[in-house]
């Protein structure tokens, strides 16, 4: 090591040497061999494998994820100007991959993509809506956010306020309260609402930081929404899981004769209906309260023929590997019946957002309901989240998301 070092030392076992250098930056409890020093749950540690220097990161033995490395340098120091840097290149990456009007909104911090563990970051226009998972960020969180705060209106950006949205039961496993409102402090204002208007795809939203799911606004399906209705010209479309109606209302911009939106929650059918109204949509859209499982074996018994487009955005089937195949069942349900209920020459666009449902195994789910709904599927595009929520192939948890459209032939 090139420098004193003032920290704790974990000694890790080979097993998770090996992770580390290869760029994870998880260091599980049961991997850690040794520790010389009192860590304090939340500061910070080096982590070494022998005498050798793997790097620093966060400390809590609260956390199955006991030490979360945010560098590999020996020469950081772990002051403000680094957590400015980090900042600095995370919301410049957004500003290349997400250009013009896409960076008003869009995630500028993506957890451990962008080496800050735990923290997510979404703009939705002049608001910063935050989640924090991770009892070292959470120590750190007032440099970051004053960071972030000086690095967008350096830039010109307008940012009217800080939301935290940290009512998660994912907290807990850090020892961490649950709590969700403004973030308060002499320099970062506090605006009047907690909701704000978005334009997305040319799609006005009406967002609620304070009582929406998760930040607020899901951000991750941005271009995949736009792939959409790039063929929805004439289609009859039948948007399942609609949510806030995003993909329907893709559809329904993008020239679709018809959309039909379906979700089990009625709050997600009001807030969808209230957005096609003010996008001027209404007139060529409709909305079913109703589960989709059960509407879709409804129209396979009814051998309807409605629809010439089907989506298929659900929620996460499983959040664990122990309840993977049990997720595949229902994956295969829902996309089964989708084909059966189309025309030959007609579309889905499908997709899971399921870390632990590889893609593999999506691919393998969807192979197996084509050939039991006696179709074929023609490939037209295969995506993932947008860039802004980006991909590190040396950390899989950070892929997440599989999304494929097909004509079905």
């Amino acid at each position: 090591m090139k420098q004193k070092r003032q920290y704790p030392k974990v000694m890790i076992s080979p097993k998770a040497e090996r992770s580390a250098k290869s760029g994870h930056p998880w260091i599980y409890g049961e991997e850690i061999r040794k520790i010389e020093g009192t860590p304090q749950n939340g500061e910070l540690v080096d982590v070494l494998a022998g005498n050798a220097y793997i790097g620093t990161g966060f400390y809590n033995n609260a956390s199955k994820i006991t030490v979360r490395l945010i560098s590999s340098n020996a020469n950081d120091v772990f002051d403000a100007r680094f957590w400015r840097r980090r900042v600095e290149y995370a919301v410049n990456y957004r500003k290349t991959v997400m250009p013009g009007a896409d960076f008003a909104c869009c995630r500028i911090i993506h957890g451990e993509a962008d080496q800050m563990p735990g923290l997510t970051v979404d703009r939705f226009g002049s608001i910063l809506s935050v989640q924090i998972t991770c009892l070292g960020m959470e120590l750190v969180k007032d440099t970051i956010y004053q960071a972030i705060w000086d690095v967008l209106t350096e830039m010109g950006e307008t940012i009217t306020g800080i939301y935290e949205r940290n009512d998660i039961a994912l907290r807990a496993k850090e020892n961490l309260s649950e709590y969700k409102g403004w973030y308060r402090s002499d320099n970062i204002p506090v605006p009047e609402s907690a909701v704000t208007e978005i334009c997305e795809n040319g799609v006005k939203y009406l967002v609620d930081v304070e009582n929406g799911q998760k930040t607020g606004f899901f951000l991750d399906q941005k271009y995949n929404r736009l792939a959409v209705a790039r063929i929805a010209k004439g289609k009859r479309v039948l948007d399942c899981f609609t949510h806030t109606g995003s993909f329907g209302l893709n559809a329904a911009l993008g020239g679709a004769e018809h959309v039909t939106c379906v979700d089990i929650s009625q709050s997600a059918i009001d807030l969808a209906k209230s957005n096609a109204v003010h996008n001027g949509l209404d007139d060529k859209m409709d909305f079913l309260c109703e589960d989709v499982f059960d509407l879709l074996t409804k129209l396979v018994e009814q051998k309807c023929k409605d629809y010439d487009y089907i989506i298929l955005d659900p929620p996460a089937f499983t959040k664990s590997r122990k309840t993977v195949q049990s997720a595949a069942r229902g994956y295969k349900e829902i996309n089964l019946k989708a084909m059966k209920l189309l025309p030959r020459g007609g579309y889905l666009a499908t997709c899971s957002c399921s870390h632990f449902m590889t893609d593999d195994l999506f691919r393998k789910m969807l192979a197996s309901a084509a050939k039991d709904a006696s179709v074929s599927l023609r490939q037209i595009e295969a995506r993932q989240q947008a860039p802004d929520h980006p991909i590190l192939w040396n950390v899989p948890e950070t892929d997440y998301l599989k999304f494929y459209i097909f004509q079905v032939v």
